[in-house]
């Protein structure tokens, strides 16, 4: 079932077309329903159904030409005016995360363990508003494309709609796309050139030992101190392989063994993570955990397999794209900057901007004092920054495709 919430404002069901800044702000009051009832109905990747058929249903009723279902869940809504060949695809994400809320709110998930503590509720209300605003307005030439990408959380969605045939059913001379932060103030926007967020890749590691009496270690490899030896190098990787020039990190997050205090346990397994921005770097950090297993291995007498998956690649921004997001942002913000440092977090848009040149954008969206990080249970996108991310959607149109 589908939501009911049509997203025009009352002077459009009226028949009037209000222009710039009073057009979008009187837009505000039917998207955050929209993004409420989003937020109150969260769905994990690829099966973001209600949400997906949500957004289909506005699209059409804007007027634009809308297919479902690319890269499973994706939805694509093409707004063309003029006759220009240029053309534009801006992006959102709409999966939720697996995360219980605990946030309180009257509009709060529905479904437990399942809530939008990214944020991607809101980036699906503002796209939709730019859209609903450049259909009416049409001060552009030429075609935009408004991408609604499925699992953005770490199960590539980006990656399976372009290989669904993404650009070349609906060709993008460029790519852009925005991502609230809480760390900014609301309101003020930040990017820069080349790298803006890292590379992902995840390992997991399996010790593996006979098992045995616990009052008996000499007569089995013991897998606990192999995984214990193999953490703590593991750690030191950064420190003592990659040039203090060059950025990364490296995490073991995870060790799990045993279930009594008097066995050791055949088996011990780690995992964790490695974000980078440079493949060279990359590549000397997968070598050297591959190469320290091996030596922890030999030393222990265990057998350690290694996985090792390289799941997202770094968000690279192109650098006159970077500029012309910023100059949009500078036109609809009190502040607007370029980003001295990249984010260590990872972002699947990075797969659209291998295929395109194009630009990702943090949006401020911080309270003082109101503000939970991103994946946090409390966590809630910020409503007032709609109207700001409209405005920036809408400016990068009228910029790059003028009329």
């Amino acid at each position: 079932m589908t939501m009911q919430l049509p997203i025009q404002s009352e002077h459009e069901r009226a028949g009037a077309m209000p222009d710039g800044k009073a057009g979008i702000e009187e837009l505000i009051a039917p998207l955050v329903a929209f993004r409420r009832d989003i937020h109150a109905h969260p769905e994990l990747g690829f099966a973001e159904h209600r949400t997906a058929a949500a957004i289909a249903e506005q699209l059409r009723a804007i007027g634009l030409e809308v297919e479902s279902g690319i890269g499973g869940t994706g939805v694509v809504g093409v707004l063309r005016n003029g006759d220009g060949k240029g053309s534009l695809g801006f992006r959102a994400d709409m999966d939720a995360l697996p995360i219980h809320e605990d946030t309180g709110l009257d509009y709060a998930s529905r479904t437990p363990g399942i809530f939008h503590g990214c944020g991607h509720d809101g980036h699906v209300a503002t796209l939709l508003g730019a859209a609903r605003h450049l259909a009416r307005t049409r001060h552009f030439n030429g075609t935009i494309n408004f991408i609604f990408q499925p699992a953005e959380e770490g199960l590539g969605g980006a990656h399976k709609m372009i290989e669904d045939g993404l650009f070349d059913r609906f060709p993008c001379d460029q790519v852009y796309a925005l991502h609230n932060w809480p760390d900014l103030p609301a309101g003020s926007a930040r990017t820069r050139p080349g790298p803006i967020m890292a590379a992902a890749d995840k390992f997991e590691i399996l010790v593996s030992g006979r098992g045995g009496h616990a009052a008996l270690p000499h007569q089995t490899p013991d897998a606990i101190v192999a995984a214990s030896e193999l953490a703590l190098q593991l750690n030191m990787i950064v420190s003592r392989r990659i040039p203090p020039t060059s950025s990364a990190v490296l995490s073991v997050t995870q060790i799990a063994g045993g279930h009594a205090h008097n066995v050791l346990p055949a088996e011990v397994r780690l995992a964790g993570t490695v974000r980078t921005f440079d493949p060279a770097v990359q590549d000397v950090i997968e070598a050297a955990l591959r190469d320290i297993a091996a030596g922890v291995a030999l030393a222990s007498g265990t057998r350690i397999d290694v996985s090792y998956n390289r799941y997202y690649p770094a968000t690279i921004n192109d650098a006159e794209c970077a500029a012309h997001a910023l100059a949009a942002a500078a036109a609809v913000c009190g502040d607007a900057a370029f980003a001295p440092d990249p984010a260590y977090t990872s972002e699947d848009f990075a797969f659209m901007l291998q295929a395109r040149p194009g630009a990702y954008l943090w949006l401020g969206q911080g309270r003082p004092g109101k503000e939970a990080p991103l994946h946090h249970p409390h966590y809630d996108f910020n409503d007032e920054v709609i109207g700001t991310g409209i405005a920036w959607f809408t400016e990068l149109a009228e910029r790059l495709l003028p009329a």
